[in-house]
């Protein structure tokens, strides 16, 4: 375990410390963002987590040759709100993207770049054959408008499937949704159908507008890392699983139990159907979108930008591949590249088939020096994202309070991103906190 994840650790039985005021089930970023804002609130908060480390699905593996790989492709969008107030981007020393993308199509790489950000490049993203002057113009035009309401205000139109929006919405060709939009967006939805919520690719949208893409020294777990230093001593207790919650009583696999007047649950989404049963009230959205990504390591970068590569044809298992390496050097050890490869979904083959599989793509893409590429892991993440599909965010922000005493967060509460996740938890402890005012907790 890092000194990190030890700052808050406990090494007291869950049922031999001290009672607490609110007990905190997962110590993902839900999970701590709510037992921030109760510590802060000046509540004794518990945390209880069933792993050996904080952060839940933003997860980073440290490979014995020194590369860092992240649980899957994950990156960090700087505008989001709640990572502008949870975290120090400094800290982070935080590596960015270029602003933009390099769409692989006709066996070639296209330049497609934020004209505002990179505005030398603006030739080049309109020559693109990934679509008309018209669709790179609207383009413009929907960064710019989804910019000026009020986030709140996004989520208040009416929710289409992004597709639909795509089309109807905003006016954009076939050949641009295919070529540029849905290997983009299929990246973060985790689908390229593009049945996710019209809601969340305009919150989406709007981040890469106001922000960059970003990759924290140390990988994506050094964000909840970050917040769990700023918990008290012994708040986190790991390696304690909970059985079941019933009435205000955790009751843990060891038999144990924890009687406490407010329980959160902060949980992957199945799991907190199974805490809450009956009380989830089948509003908790259990179906879920996986994702796999297969890592290699290279002498030399087989290119030296720091942007996202996707696939515009559509065709072999890649959607997307960045040479991480080139956006943080800490992800690679001395002379080493570290190059990603995403696969939308789980494939039903093994790993060497799918690497073979992976391998001969990018052979197309970057040429005969792959065949020495090393492949170090291949990760695959069932529970990946939340299904966003119409209607998840109706309406957009779920109860997080299901009665006094007992709450529920998490991103599938919210968008489903690590600001959702953390905004989630921010509400249940807000919810916790006007409880306990109104003398509901006693």
């Amino acid at each position: 375990m890092r000194a990190d994840d030890a700052a808050a650790r406990s090494d007291a039985s869950p049922a031999s410390a001290a009672a607490p005021d609110a007990l905190v089930v997962g110590a993902g970023l839900a999970g701590l963002a709510c037992a921030r804002e109760l510590s802060e609130a000046g509540l004794r908060v518990r945390i209880l987590e069933a792993t050996d480390q904080v952060g839940g699905r933003v997860r980073t593996f440290e490979h014995e040759d020194g590369f860092l790989l992240d649980r899957g492709f994950q990156v960090l969008l700087t505008a989001y709100p709640e990572t502008q107030r949870l975290l120090d981007y400094d800290a982070l020393q935080l590596g960015r993207f270029y602003s933009g993308a390099l769409v692989r199509h006709d066996g070639a790489f296209h330049r497609v770049a934020d004209p505002f950000r990179h505005p030398t490049d603006a030739p080049a993203t309109l020559m693109a054959p990934i679509g008309s002057l018209a669709d790179k113009l609207r383009v413009g035009a929907a960064s710019w408008r989804l910019r000026r309401p009020r986030l709140r205000a996004l989520f208040a139109r009416p929710e289409t499937t992004t597709e639909a929006a795509l089309r109807e919405r905003w006016g954009f060709s076939d050949t641009i949704i295919d070529r540029f939009f849905r290997p983009f967006l299929g990246g973060i939805f985790l689908e390229n159908e593009l049945r996710t919520s019209s809601r969340m690719f305009a919150f989406v949208f709007r981040m890469f507008a106001e922000g960059v893409a970003a990759l924290p020294a140390g990988g994506v777990q050094a964000m909840p890392r970050q917040l769990a230093r700023g918990l008290p001593k012994d708040t986190v207790h790991f390696g304690t699983e909970v059985a079941a919650v019933e009435g205000r009583t955790v009751r843990l696999e060891s038999g144990d139990g924890l009687e406490v007047p407010a329980i959160v649950v902060a949980t992957e989404a199945p799991e907190a159907a199974r805490l809450l049963e009956a009380e989830a009230a089948g509003d908790v959205q259990t179906e879920s979108r996986s994702t796999t990504t297969v890592y290699f390591a290279a002498g030399r970068p087989p290119t030296d930008e720091a942007a996202l590569m996707l696939n515009g044809t559509g065709a072999g298992p890649v959607n997307t591949a960045v040479v991480l390496s080139n956006v943080q050097p800490s992800y690679a050890p001395p002379g080493q590249a570290l190059i990603s490869a995403s696969v939308l979904g789980n494939p039903p083959v093994s790993d060497d088939e799918l690497e073979g599989e992976v391998r001969r793509q990018l052979r197309d893409w970057f040429g005969a020096g792959v065949e020495g590429w090393r492949a170090l892991r291949t990760v695959r993440v069932d529970y990946a994202l939340p299904e966003q599909a119409p209607p998840f965010l109706s309406p957009p922000m779920k109860r997080v309070r299901r009665r006094p005493g007992l709450y529920c967060c998490g991103d599938h509460r919210r968008t489903a991103s690590i600001n959702g996740a953390l905004a989630s938890g921010r509400a249940a402890a807000q919810a916790v906190l006007a409880d306990r005012r109104a003398g509901r907790l006693a």
